[in-house]
């Protein structure tokens, strides 16, 4: 009898502990990563820029607020925010709270499709299975029917207050506190057809001392397009990292049709003959229905850019 029910009952724990430790362990576990990215043009100073990704704010989240309020003493000289900070549509003021120290510095912004639609209950088998099977949409997915308005407004509203520069199919620059001139290309969100590529065409701008290129999420024609107009770095989020990983193998998904190799971390991706660098971050937050992160830890991540070769 013990043979009989033992196996099945081990089993059944070992999920259990997995489970508890991917909620109430990894999923608060908060890292900073920090990578050097050679972009920048001879001579040129380097430069810190402080990623920030998939925050997925849920009321009540202290500290993950704390966390990302303590990120301002890396004293950054720019900081690009990659969207979906909301998983909560009474979180703004949290959010806002919580990134209310990085206002302080020069930064830019995308959002993605958890600022403007609050996510739905979703059995995680199936999502994983969907993804898995390759139905992530490979041109996006527009908004489901009867989608919950997230209150992004506010969102925007306060980050335009503070200087920061808003990219959703937009073009704009940063003007650092030393002198550099920073300009930044961006599309509103590709996994829900908000982007527009042909509004920002053009590649980048040479009378400024660097060009990058920001996006929600890396679908490839997004990325692409960025590489054969010859951007050297694209910022992206959105896939956090896989989320759910299978130690010493990796990520299963990607939520687009990005690589599972690529899934987060520095990159290469070549287009039209021309080649950029990819950073994709894993993000610090989830989906507040599943609040779940197994052998991908919430993060952050400050590049330092140095002179290319």
């Amino acid at each position: 009898m013990r043979a009989r029910y033992g196996i099945p009952l081990g089993i059944t724990a070992l999920g259990a502990a997995c489970l508890g430790y991917a909620a109430g362990i990894e999923a608060r576990s908060f890292r900073l990563r920090r990578v050097s990215v050679p972009v920048l043009p001879p001579g040129m100073h380097p430069l810190r820029v402080l990623q920030i990704s998939d925050v997925h704010m849920v009321c009540g989240q202290r500290k993950k607020q704390r966390w990302l309020q303590s990120l301002a003493g890396l004293r950054p000289d720019f900081v690009i925010n990659t969207g979906d900070n909301l998983s909560d549509p009474e979180a703004v003021p949290e959010v806002l709270d919580a990134l209310g120290p990085l206002l302080e510095y020069p930064g830019a912004y995308v959002f993605g499709s958890n600022d403007y639609y609050g996510p739905k209950l979703r059995n995680p088998a199936r999502y994983l299975l969907e993804k898995a099977n390759g139905k992530h949409g490979l041109n996006g997915n527009p908004p489901a029917v009867g989608a919950l308005h997230n209150p992004w407004e506010g969102i925007r509203d306060s980050f335009d207050a503070a200087g920061w520069v808003g990219l959703s199919n937009a073009r704009g620059r940063l003007k650092l506190p030393g002198g550099e001139e920073i300009a930044l290309t961006g599309l509103d969100d590709p996994h829900i057809k908000r982007d527009r590529y042909g509004e920002v065409a053009g590649g980048p701008e040479a009378d400024a001392d660097l060009s990058l290129a920001v996006v929600h999420a890396p679908y490839l024609r997004v990325l692409d397009a960025f590489t054969a107009d010859r951007y050297p770095l694209i910022l992206a989020g959105h896939t956090h990292g896989g989320q759910l990983c299978v130690p010493f193998y990796g990520a299963l998904i990607t939520n687009c049709d990005l690589d599972t190799e690529r899934v987060k971390g520095l990159s290469t991706h070549r287009a039209g003959g021309y080649e950029s660098r990819l950073h994709v971050s894993a993000g610090c937050g989830t989906n507040r229905y599943t609040p779940l992160r197994f052998a991908c830890p919430p993060e952050a991540t400050l590049l330092t850019l140095t002179e290319r070769a």
